[in-house]
């Protein structure tokens, strides 16, 4: 099942609404739930998300045409969202670090999260922004100390997210949080796919264009850590919760690694592309210099 956040494009401002994207490409809108991670949370309570999933397509009688609908960042409050650094063996080599021998983790936050209609806003000290293309994975009830075999049963579904950084900051100041949680740097979308739809999150293309050009084209089963050591790894000392995000990391191809660099600048546009999720499009704006204010 393809679950979406969305407004109408009739009612700019509305609230978010929870939908099923239908295989005719048209929208259900759901009743009696709130938001995505609403879902999630019924969903883990109940145990049975087959049941869950029954009941909430039969919930959804309003049918609207998708040209009518504005897709929003389909789960915009998770709790934690934890990236993961150099997880594919090409992508350390092209960024001159050694390969991890435990999981590089970094946080990003709420304020970073856009959906796959808004712009990603470049701020205005940035010159080195990149763009990375992941596989993000959204848990669907409480995980502490799982082991690997039983990790992926804590999955509730996936997503796409596009890992932004400015690495003019990430990289001279020795630590990540600041060139990675910046407002707008982690577009997500355009849908959430549950679990049961995708049977082998482990082989799955990914792929970024950049105006249309392919900059990244690889496949998950180039991780160095897969997901399901992933969830292990992390809920040995945190509690993962319902619609936390982890995002399992971006292949090769990013700017940093091209010689001469490419930097995103205003005007670009991007295509985020996972097998069996989807595409998420988002355009670049550089804010402009407050030091120089143009006429």
């Amino acid at each position: 099942m393809r679950l979406v956040q969305f407004t109408k494009r009739a009612e700019p401002g509305g609230e978010p609404r929870l939908g099923i994207w239908r295989e005719d490409g048209r929208i259900a809108a759901v009743t009696g739930v709130p938001s995505m991670k609403a879902w999630i949370e019924r969903c883990a309570e109940s145990g049975d998300r087959a049941a869950q999933g029954l009941a909430l397509a039969e919930s959804a009688q309003e049918i609207i045409e998708f040209e009518e609908v504005r897709l929003e960042a389909p789960l915009p409050d998770p709790a934690k969202m934890i990236f993961v650094g150099l997880n594919y063996y090409d992508h350390a080599a092209e960024s001159n670090m050694a390969v991890p021998k435990v999981p590089v983790l970094f946080p990003k936050y709420a304020n970073s999260i856009v959906g796959p209609e808004d712009d990603v806003i470049i701020p205005a000290e940035v010159t080195q922004c990149d763009y990375e293309v992941e596989l993000a994975v959204i848990i669907g009830k409480k995980a502490k100390r799982v082991s690997p075999e039983e990790a992926m049963d804590y999955v509730f579904g996936y997503t796409v997210i596009n890992d932004v950084s400015a690495r003019d900051i990430q990289l001279p100041e020795g630590q990540w949080t600041r060139g990675k949680a910046i407002d707008t740097f982690a577009p997500m979308g355009p849908c959430v796919v549950t679990k049961d739809a995708i049977a082998e999150p482990g082989a799955l293309d990914l792929s970024l264009a950049l105006n249309g050009l392919t900059m990244q084209n690889a496949n998950t089963r180039d991780l160095i850590f897969d997901i399901p050591y992933l969830i292990s790894f992390l809920s040995r000392t945190m509690t993962l919760a319902p619609g936390d995000i982890i995002s399992t990391g971006t292949p090769p191809g990013v700017g940093l690694g091209h010689k001469p660099p490419v930097w995103l600048k205003d005007g670009d546009v991007t295509e985020a592309y996972v097998q069996g999720i989807g595409s998420l499009r988002n355009r670049y704006v550089q804010e402009p210099d407050p030091s120089n204010p143009q006429p």
